[in-house]
């Protein structure tokens, strides 16, 4: 294939097929094709109709592709109508049902064909339909969870063939009020609609408000944790993790309103030091997926857990909350909150005041203050902030803007507000990483100026000292960069992040041995880290001569994320610096399967370790395996 005759891109891909195609076939050859070709000619019509394309159609497959996922779920939703509604023409026996798969990834144009792993999957997520069903990608399904109101169903990860990593499912519902959603204009009632429609949702509101609390009435038949099953050692401290809390709004756009809240409650018991709190990271692995507190209490080493949920609606908001003692089974406490939004604070702290008392934390008056203390009193600012972080979350480009510019927002609306200048330094770094920065020097100076001013409203502020302490170290000023770190984890040693800053800084300095405990910590506090984690803690193990255990860290942070390729490399090292030279080579290989154009010069210039023979080590062990 010569390289001028195909290019890359980033499309919707729609793949479908006909269930049972093959009995079919077997019991009438020629009326099934007079069938297909039948329902092969609306949907093309229908696909056209949403801009798209038609790529491929042999058998009972129908491969298109369209500019956008929105286009492509709306066809989608469309094309099981219209066969639903030919197939009431037919006999029961002869009826065909499609499955649905839609994709949104990069693919390999050559002429009118499309071709690679986008491709794929795409295929791979139709098999996993029901007939007349849809099904979309994790990929699919970030693009239009806020554009597409449709309620979709979360059916888990799964391991599909000649796919690395597991792939991210979501049900798509399809029927008449499905259809209606995505292709009906949305008009504005008369005012006396509007009037009795306000009266029918309020009826709603209630009705489920009644039907939320006595759900979380407690249970009798609730199965408890065990002590002995628990993948770490309790603390000897309280602990506790905090669930995501339920968007009940029936509007995906206020996600980010429910898992801010959730977001605010683990920070703010996070300042408490008697309190020990499972890291955000690894609370939202759960979100969506039914999981019982059992679960949750013994897969990350705590005793409480806290769950609740949030409705939005308007200037008003419900809050329920339960706070449950995994150990014994019984609920401890148990709230709802009906407010006005501008009230949010205000129900924050009185959660977070109400779960400590219920644990029996007793503090100070100074702790107290510490832990209800907030930075904003503009609400608008707040929620914007809320927005932006999900959107920072995201970690892609179009996201990624988005992030700064709602920050850049909140920072105009109060200018005295420190969470929205760390907000606006993270996306800036993040351009970096992302390589959609002109220049990222200048994108680096410019996070650091912003984490300084945000350090400046708020001295207490944790997550930013250890940013500026990672981003000190970054540009070589490694007693800046500790001193920094060090702080953060002093005002909040609950938090995973800072502990995880610390080590780096003191990895950046050549103080190996001292990070170990660090990265540790962070690991404790986040039992389900990030790839980062795990391989950091590797390169230190590695560094003291403990080679066996820094390829176990290595390892489990390649098997975590097999596409990074900073995880690649650094596995790369290890096994090589430990002697496994055969092990090293066919790692060197992956290195080059992630990034083929990857130099062992250009990764000396990113090496940042203060003893240069840190920097050469790690050089020399690339070069032993193979790379150049």
């Amino acid at each position: 294939m010569a390289t001028e005759d195909f290019k890359r891109k980033l499309t919707a891909i729609l793949s479908a097929d006909v269930k049972g195609y093959s009995r079919l076939m077997g019991e009438d050859e020629e009326a099934t094709v007079r069938t297909i070709t039948a329902h092969r000619k609306v949907i093309t019509s229908v696909i056209q109709k949403y801009r798209g394309r038609v790529v491929d159609s042999p058998g009972d497959n129908i491969l298109a592709e369209f500019i956008s996922v929105v286009d492509a779920v709306q066809s989608a939703v469309e094309i099981q109508e219209v066969v639903r509604a030919k197939n009431a023409e037919l006999p029961d026996e002869r009826r065909m049902e499609f499955r649905i798969g839609i994709n949104l990834g990069d693919v390999i144009q050559e002429g009118e064909r499309i071709y690679g792993d986008g491709v794929n999957i795409a295929a791979r997520v139709e098999g996993l339909a029901e007939a007349g069903g849809i099904c979309i990608s994790g990929s699919a399904y970030e693009q239009i969870e806020n554009k597409l109101a449709l309620g979709y169903d979360y059916i888990g990860e799964h391991a599909v063939k000649n796919i690395v990593k597991p792939i991210r499912v979501y049900k798509v519902p399809t029927g008449p009020e499905t259809l209606q959603k995505v292709t009906e204009e949305k008009r504005p009632a008369p005012g006396w609609q509007r009037a009795a429609l306000a009266v029918v949702i309020a009826i709603l509101v209630v009705a489920g408000g009644v039907a939320i609390w006595r759900s979380y009435r407690p249970s009798t038949q609730m199965e408890v944790a065990s002590v002995e099953n628990m993948a770490f050692p309790l603390p000897d401290k309280p602990s506790i993790a905090v669930l995501p809390f339920n968007n009940l709004s029936g509007d995906p756009e206020q996600e980010y309103f429910s898992d801010g809240l959730t977001d605010e409650i683990i920070a703010t018991l996070s300042k408490v030091p008697k309190l020990f709190v499972i890291a955000r990271n690894s609370t939202f692995t759960y979100k969506g997926k039914p999981v019982k507190v059992q679960q949750v209490s013994e897969e990350l080493g705590v005793r409480y857990v806290l769950e609740g949920s949030v409705r939005k609606g308007g200037d008003k908001v419900r809050i329920t909350a339960q706070l449950i003692d995994a150990l014994t089974g019984n609920h401890l406490w148990a709230e709802q909150y009906d407010r006005n939004l501008d009230d949010i604070f205000a129900v924050q702290d009185e959660i977070t005041k109400k779960i400590i008392t219920a644990m029996q934390v007793k503090l100070t008056e100074g702790e107290q203050a510490r832990a209800v203390e907030k930075g904003t009193d503009n609400l608008e600012a707040y929620l914007k902030c809320l927005q932006a972080y999900e959107y920072f979350n995201r970690l892609n480009p179009e996201a990624n803007a988005m992030a700064k510019r709602l920050a850049e927002e909140a920072r105009a609306l109060d200018p005295e507000y420190a969470w929205s200048y760390y907000v606006l330094a993270r996306t800036n770094v993040l351009d970096v990483w992302l390589g959609t920065s002109k220049s990222p020097k200048q994108s680096i100076g410019k996070a650091m100026g912003l984490l300084q001013k945000a350090i400046a409203l708020d001295d207490t502020f944790a997550e930013v000292h250890g940013t500026l302490g990672f981003l000190y170290s970054m540009a070589r000023q490694y007693d800046k960069g500790i001193a920094e770190a060090e702080k953060a984890v002093a005002l909040n040693p609950n938090s995973a992040e800072s502990h995880y800053r610390l080590g780096k800084t003191l990895s950046f300095a050549s103080r190996w041995e001292e990070s170990i405990p660090e990265y540790k910590k962070a690991i404790r506090l986040d039992p389900i880290p990030t790839h980062h984690y795990l391989w950091s803690l590797g390169v230190s193990y590695a560094y003291t001569g403990q080679y066996e255990e820094g390829i176990t860290w290595c390892e489990k942070a390649v098997s975590q994320e097999p596409n990074d390729l900073l995880a690649r490399i650094i596995m790369t090292t290890v096994y090589s610096l430990s002697g496994r030279d055969e092990e090293a080579r066919v790692e060197a290989a992956e290195v080059l399967r992630v990034q083929p154009k990857f130099t062992v010069k250009k990764w000396e210039k990113k090496l940042k370790y203060k003893n240069q023979e840190d920097n050469e080590r790690a050089i020399s062990a690339l070069r032993k395996a193979g790379l150049t």
